[in-house]
Protein backbone atom coordinates (compact mmCIF):
# COMPACT_ATOMS: atom_id res chain seq x y z
CA UNK A 1 0.00 0.00 0.00
CA UNK A 2 0.74 1.42 -2.45
CA UNK A 3 1.88 -0.79 -4.41
CA UNK A 4 3.59 -0.73 -8.02
CA UNK A 5 2.05 -2.16 -11.16
CA UNK A 6 2.79 -5.79 -11.48
CA UNK A 7 3.59 -5.51 -15.42
CA UNK A 8 7.45 -5.44 -14.32
CA UNK A 9 7.00 -9.07 -13.01
CA UNK A 10 8.47 -11.11 -15.76
CA UNK A 11 7.86 -14.47 -15.55
CA UNK A 12 11.22 -16.22 -13.68
CA UNK A 13 12.57 -19.51 -14.92
CA UNK A 14 11.30 -21.47 -12.11
CA UNK A 15 7.87 -20.69 -12.70
CA UNK A 16 7.16 -24.40 -13.10
CA UNK A 17 8.09 -24.93 -9.42
CA UNK A 18 5.33 -22.49 -8.32
CA UNK A 19 2.28 -24.47 -7.34
CA UNK A 20 -1.27 -23.87 -8.36
CA UNK A 21 -4.25 -23.87 -5.92
CA UNK A 22 -6.60 -26.63 -5.66
CA UNK A 23 -9.75 -24.82 -6.72
CA UNK A 24 -11.36 -27.14 -4.34
CA UNK A 25 -9.15 -26.50 -1.25
CA UNK A 26 -8.26 -23.29 0.29
CA UNK A 27 -4.71 -24.48 1.42
CA UNK A 28 -2.11 -22.69 0.56
CA UNK A 29 1.76 -23.69 0.62
CA UNK A 30 3.30 -22.62 3.26
CA UNK A 31 4.59 -19.06 3.12
CA UNK A 32 8.38 -20.25 3.77
CA UNK A 33 8.40 -21.90 0.20
CA UNK A 34 7.98 -18.29 -1.57
CA UNK A 35 10.51 -17.53 -3.99
CA UNK A 36 13.47 -14.79 -3.79
CA UNK A 37 13.26 -13.99 -7.13
CA UNK A 38 10.49 -12.36 -7.88
CA UNK A 39 10.41 -11.73 -3.96
CA UNK A 40 7.85 -13.29 -2.26
CA UNK A 41 5.73 -15.19 -4.97
CA UNK A 42 4.53 -18.00 -3.56
CA UNK A 43 1.12 -19.49 -5.47
CA UNK A 44 -0.72 -19.74 -9.08
CA UNK A 45 -4.28 -20.28 -9.59
CA UNK A 46 -7.29 -20.20 -7.35
CA UNK A 47 -10.05 -17.47 -6.91
CA UNK A 48 -10.55 -14.21 -4.78
CA UNK A 49 -13.73 -15.42 -2.65
CA UNK A 50 -14.47 -14.24 0.45
CA UNK A 51 -13.12 -17.93 2.11
CA UNK A 52 -9.60 -17.78 0.36
CA UNK A 53 -9.13 -13.88 0.82
CA UNK A 54 -9.25 -14.89 4.90
CA UNK A 55 -7.44 -17.93 4.07
CA UNK A 56 -4.63 -15.81 2.50
CA UNK A 57 -4.69 -12.53 4.59
CA UNK A 58 -4.56 -14.50 7.93
CA UNK A 59 -1.31 -16.17 6.81
CA UNK A 60 0.93 -13.49 5.63
CA UNK A 61 -0.18 -13.86 1.55
CA UNK A 62 -2.13 -11.49 -1.03
CA UNK A 63 -3.15 -11.39 -4.21
CA UNK A 64 -1.37 -8.88 -7.03
CA UNK A 65 -1.28 -9.53 -10.96
CA UNK A 66 -2.66 -7.73 -13.75
CA UNK A 67 -5.33 -9.20 -16.63
CA UNK A 68 -4.34 -11.54 -18.40
CA UNK A 69 -2.05 -13.34 -15.87
CA UNK A 70 -3.43 -15.73 -13.61
CA UNK A 71 -4.25 -14.75 -9.88
CA UNK A 72 -0.52 -14.51 -8.68
CA UNK A 73 0.01 -14.89 -4.62
CA UNK A 74 2.90 -13.42 -2.59
CA UNK A 75 4.41 -13.00 0.80
CA UNK A 76 7.03 -10.96 0.59
CA UNK A 77 10.07 -10.87 2.90
CA UNK A 78 10.91 -8.11 4.66
CA UNK A 79 7.66 -6.88 4.95
CA UNK A 80 6.69 -3.53 5.20
CA UNK A 81 4.67 -2.39 7.92
CA UNK A 82 3.49 0.50 10.04
CA UNK A 83 2.82 0.35 13.92
CA UNK A 84 -0.15 2.81 14.24
CA UNK A 85 1.56 5.06 17.12
CA UNK A 86 4.47 5.24 14.34
CA UNK A 87 2.94 7.40 11.75
CA UNK A 88 5.57 10.23 10.73
CA UNK A 89 4.63 13.59 10.43
CA UNK A 90 6.55 15.97 8.63
CA UNK A 91 6.48 19.71 8.53
CA UNK A 92 4.98 20.02 5.28
CA UNK A 93 1.65 17.79 6.55
CA UNK A 94 1.67 19.32 9.79
CA UNK A 95 0.89 22.64 8.47
CA UNK A 96 -1.72 21.06 6.38
CA UNK A 97 -3.10 19.35 9.11
CA UNK A 98 -3.15 22.81 11.70
CA UNK A 99 -4.67 24.70 8.36
CA UNK A 100 -8.07 22.33 8.35
CA UNK A 101 -10.47 22.85 5.78
CA UNK A 102 -10.41 18.36 5.00
CA UNK A 103 -13.59 16.45 6.61
CA UNK A 104 -12.55 12.76 6.69
CA UNK A 105 -14.98 9.72 6.81
CA UNK A 106 -14.87 6.05 6.93
CA UNK A 107 -16.78 3.59 4.54
CA UNK A 108 -18.77 6.07 3.17
CA UNK A 109 -17.69 6.00 0.15
CA UNK A 110 -15.90 2.62 -0.51
CA UNK A 111 -16.67 2.23 -3.85
CA UNK A 112 -15.32 5.72 -5.11
CA UNK A 113 -12.27 5.00 -3.11
CA UNK A 114 -11.46 1.47 -4.98
CA UNK A 115 -12.31 2.91 -8.36
CA UNK A 116 -10.11 6.36 -7.72
CA UNK A 117 -6.91 3.89 -6.59
CA UNK A 118 -7.32 2.26 -9.88
CA UNK A 119 -7.54 5.26 -12.30
CA UNK A 120 -5.03 4.68 -14.91
CA UNK A 121 -2.72 8.11 -15.78
CA UNK A 122 0.31 8.59 -18.40
CA UNK A 123 2.19 7.64 -15.03
CA UNK A 124 0.58 4.69 -14.42
CA UNK A 125 -0.77 3.09 -17.93
CA UNK A 126 -1.61 -0.36 -16.13
CA UNK A 127 -3.86 -1.30 -12.54
CA UNK A 128 -3.26 -4.22 -10.59
CA UNK A 129 -6.88 -3.63 -9.30
CA UNK A 130 -9.06 -5.45 -11.77
CA UNK A 131 -12.25 -5.91 -12.18
CA UNK A 132 -12.31 -9.35 -9.98
CA UNK A 133 -10.11 -7.60 -7.42
CA UNK A 134 -12.91 -5.06 -7.21
CA UNK A 135 -15.99 -7.33 -7.24
CA UNK A 136 -14.01 -9.46 -4.31
CA UNK A 137 -12.69 -6.62 -1.98
CA UNK A 138 -16.34 -5.02 -2.08
CA UNK A 139 -18.09 -8.21 -1.53
CA UNK A 140 -15.64 -8.28 1.58
CA UNK A 141 -16.45 -4.42 2.47
CA UNK A 142 -20.40 -5.74 2.53
CA UNK A 143 -19.57 -8.88 4.74
CA UNK A 144 -17.76 -6.36 7.13
CA UNK A 145 -13.95 -7.26 6.43
CA UNK A 146 -12.65 -4.20 4.11
CA UNK A 147 -13.11 -0.62 5.02
CA UNK A 148 -12.12 2.80 3.32
CA UNK A 149 -11.17 6.22 5.09
CA UNK A 150 -12.18 8.98 2.76
CA UNK A 151 -10.90 12.66 2.49
CA UNK A 152 -13.12 15.43 1.19
CA UNK A 153 -12.34 18.81 0.39
CA UNK A 154 -16.14 20.36 0.21
CA UNK A 155 -17.99 17.74 -1.96
CA UNK A 156 -14.63 16.84 -3.83
CA UNK A 157 -13.04 13.23 -2.47
CA UNK A 158 -9.81 14.74 -2.34
CA UNK A 159 -7.71 11.21 -0.90
CA UNK A 160 -8.33 8.06 0.67
CA UNK A 161 -7.09 4.66 1.31
CA UNK A 162 -8.86 0.79 1.60
CA UNK A 163 -7.95 -2.30 2.91
CA UNK A 164 -8.89 -5.41 5.13
CA UNK A 165 -9.05 -5.74 9.32
CA UNK A 166 -8.56 -9.09 10.31
CA UNK A 167 -8.37 -9.51 14.15
CA UNK A 168 -6.22 -6.43 15.14
CA UNK A 169 -4.28 -6.10 11.83
CA UNK A 170 -5.32 -3.72 9.28
CA UNK A 171 -4.18 -4.82 5.86
CA UNK A 172 -3.84 -1.58 3.39
CA UNK A 173 -4.47 -2.33 -0.31
CA UNK A 174 -3.96 0.80 -2.15
CA UNK A 175 -4.47 4.81 -1.46
CA UNK A 176 -4.92 8.06 -3.74
CA UNK A 177 -4.75 11.32 -3.41
CA UNK A 178 -6.24 14.00 -5.65
CA UNK A 179 -5.02 17.01 -3.87
CA UNK A 180 -1.87 17.59 -1.75
CA UNK A 181 -1.37 15.19 1.15
CA UNK A 182 -4.88 13.80 0.47
CA UNK A 183 -3.67 10.67 1.20
CA UNK A 184 -0.93 11.02 3.68
CA UNK A 185 -4.14 13.14 5.66
CA UNK A 186 -6.30 9.53 4.88
CA UNK A 187 -3.24 8.02 7.13
CA UNK A 188 -2.91 9.91 9.78
CA UNK A 189 -6.66 9.20 9.70
CA UNK A 190 -6.13 5.59 9.95
CA UNK A 191 -3.50 5.83 12.33
CA UNK A 192 -5.77 7.91 14.91
CA UNK A 193 -8.76 5.25 14.46
CA UNK A 194 -6.47 2.44 14.63
CA UNK A 195 -4.63 3.29 17.97
CA UNK A 196 -8.08 3.97 19.44
CA UNK A 197 -9.29 0.67 18.87
CA UNK A 198 -6.20 -1.47 19.88
CA UNK A 199 -5.03 -2.31 16.59
CA UNK A 200 -1.43 -3.39 16.33
CA UNK A 201 -0.05 -3.21 13.12
CA UNK A 202 -0.73 -1.63 9.74
CA UNK A 203 0.79 -3.91 6.95
CA UNK A 204 1.60 -1.98 4.18
CA UNK A 205 3.08 -5.47 2.24
CA UNK A 206 5.29 -3.70 -0.23
CA UNK A 207 7.87 -0.53 0.81
CA UNK A 208 8.31 2.33 -1.21
CA UNK A 209 9.58 5.61 -0.42
CA UNK A 210 6.10 7.46 -0.01
CA UNK A 211 5.54 4.29 2.54
CA UNK A 212 8.68 4.86 4.64
CA UNK A 213 8.55 8.40 4.31
CA UNK A 214 5.49 7.89 7.01
CA UNK A 215 7.16 6.00 8.95
CA UNK A 216 6.95 2.26 7.65
CA UNK A 217 9.88 -0.14 8.41
CA UNK A 218 10.82 -3.64 7.04
CA UNK A 219 10.14 -6.51 9.42
CA UNK A 220 10.98 -10.49 8.63
CA UNK A 221 8.80 -12.78 7.64
CA UNK A 222 9.33 -15.10 10.77
CA UNK A 223 8.40 -11.59 12.65
CA UNK A 224 5.60 -10.65 11.02
CA UNK A 225 4.06 -14.11 10.74
CA UNK A 226 4.58 -14.33 14.68
CA UNK A 227 1.85 -11.16 14.90
CA UNK A 228 -0.29 -12.67 12.68
CA UNK A 229 -0.53 -15.60 14.80
CA UNK A 230 -0.91 -13.83 17.66
CA UNK A 231 -3.70 -11.46 16.40
CA UNK A 232 -4.93 -11.68 12.90
CA UNK A 233 -5.16 -15.82 12.63
CA UNK A 234 -8.66 -15.81 15.61
CA UNK A 235 -11.37 -17.45 16.00
CA UNK A 236 -13.50 -14.53 16.61
CA UNK A 237 -12.28 -11.71 14.33
CA UNK A 238 -14.99 -8.75 15.04
CA UNK A 239 -16.59 -7.04 11.94
CA UNK A 240 -18.01 -4.05 12.24
CA UNK A 241 -19.58 -1.31 10.30
CA UNK A 242 -16.91 1.76 10.22
CA UNK A 243 -19.10 4.39 9.02
CA UNK A 244 -21.10 4.22 12.65
CA UNK A 245 -17.41 4.76 14.35
CA UNK A 246 -18.08 8.35 15.04
CA UNK A 247 -14.85 10.00 13.16
CA UNK A 248 -11.59 10.47 15.33
CA UNK A 249 -10.97 14.02 15.06
CA UNK A 250 -7.27 14.45 14.14
CA UNK A 251 -5.01 15.80 17.04
CA UNK A 252 -3.17 18.59 16.61
CA UNK A 253 0.45 17.67 16.24
CA UNK A 254 3.08 17.72 19.01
Amino acid sequence: MPRNSSTAWNKPASMSTIPWLDPESLHFPDVSQALEDPNGLLAVGGDLSPARLLEAYQHGIFPWYESPQPILWWSPSPRAVLLPDGVYINRSLRKTLKRGGYAVTADRAFDDVVSACAELSPKRPGTWITRDMRRAYQRMFELGWAHSIEVWYGDELAGGLYGLAIGRVFFGESMFSRRRDGSKIALVHLCQLLQARGFVLIDCQVGNDYLYSMGAQDMERDEFQGILQRHAVVADTPREAWQDIAPYPMSEPE
